[in-house]
């Protein structure tokens, strides 16, 4: 391609399509006790799931340091621009560390391109946005024009969330404990936003049940877009993907989307989400 896409360990993208499209990954770390592993490099999702129902306490995440992005960056040649999509800033310093990382190789080498963005969004959202560049550079938009597009499409981005189970904010300090069991025990649900702003995570709804849960997170989607002919919407699931191929079945009935990504959540948004959270992603109007 004529411009390098780079991702990190906080994007859902599919590996079909990683592949596909050379884009590449700047792995997160996760951290099981003394242990450490790099996602997607030594940690596999089997053994992460393995390893999640063993221990006591959820792993530790940590962003990849600003070297890690600075071998990323000097690894592609250098007369081919460099479009960073960064982890939400709201969740991680690895938007931080990945301009720190550039400024490492412009001192270097000065007449290098790269643009980090921060994009607001994780998991399946951060797969919205690199389908959409992939999309742009194949129809031959600039490295110029791509930068200002993509960061309008950034605040365009919507994220939603829906927990099957709540052990794991509970576990990661996210819902005090004895509300969470006061919420496990009358079997509700969480209904989750990325905010505009800094791109955090807000609850935004508490229903009771699974099912109506997931239906209020599809009548969700209408009220931030009512144009959807030429949209795509993203989904990604924790290890549960017969319920994100429902979820993407009831909103293919319910709205006309152009086209639809589906795709696992990798170790760390399954480290928050717990087993069979799922994740939304599309642009508002």
């Amino acid at each position: 391609m004529t411009i390098q896409i780079i991702i990190d360990g906080g994007a859902d993208v599919p590996s079909s399509f990683i592949d596909q499209h050379n884009i590449k990954v700047v792995p997160l770390n996760l951290h099981f006790g003394e242990e450490q592993f790099k996602t997607g490099v030594d940690l596999d999702l089997a053994d992460f799931y393995r390893k999640l129902k063993a221990a006591d306490e959820l792993p530790r995440s940590s962003s990849p340091s600003p070297n890690d992005f600075y071998e990323a960056y000097k690894s592609v040649d250098p007369d081919t621009p460099i479009l960073n999509l960064a982890l939400t800033q709201g969740l991680s310093s690895t938007y931080e560390h990945a301009e720190m990382g550039k400024q490492m190789l412009l001192e270097e080498e000065p007449d290098r391109q790269i643009a980090v963005l921060n994009t607001k969004t994780a998991s399946c959202g951060l797969a919205l946005l690199t389908d959409d560049a992939v999309k742009r550079i194949e129809e031959g938009m600039s490295f110029e024009e791509l930068v200002p597009y993509m960061e309008e499409r950034s605040e365009k981005a919507t994220t939603l969330f829906v927990l099957k189970t709540l052990e794991n904010v509970i576990k990661g300090g996210r819902l005090d404990r004895v509300k969470g069991t006061i919420a496990k025990t009358l079997n509700i649900k969480l209904l989750m936003k990325a905010t505009e702003v800094v791109g955090d995570i807000d609850v935004t709804e508490k229903v009771r049940g699974n099912k109506k849960a997931v239906r209020r997170l599809v009548e969700q989607i209408g009220e931030y877009t009512s144009d959807f002919e030429d949209k795509v919407i993203a989904i990604s699931h924790c290890n549960d993907e017969k319920n994100a191929q429902d979820l993407r079945d009831r909103i293919k009935a319910a709205y006309p989307f152009k086209d639809s990504i589906l795709t696992e959540m990798g170790p760390l948004i399954s480290t928050y989400s717990g087993e069979g959270g799922l994740v939304v992603a599309f642009y508002k109007d």
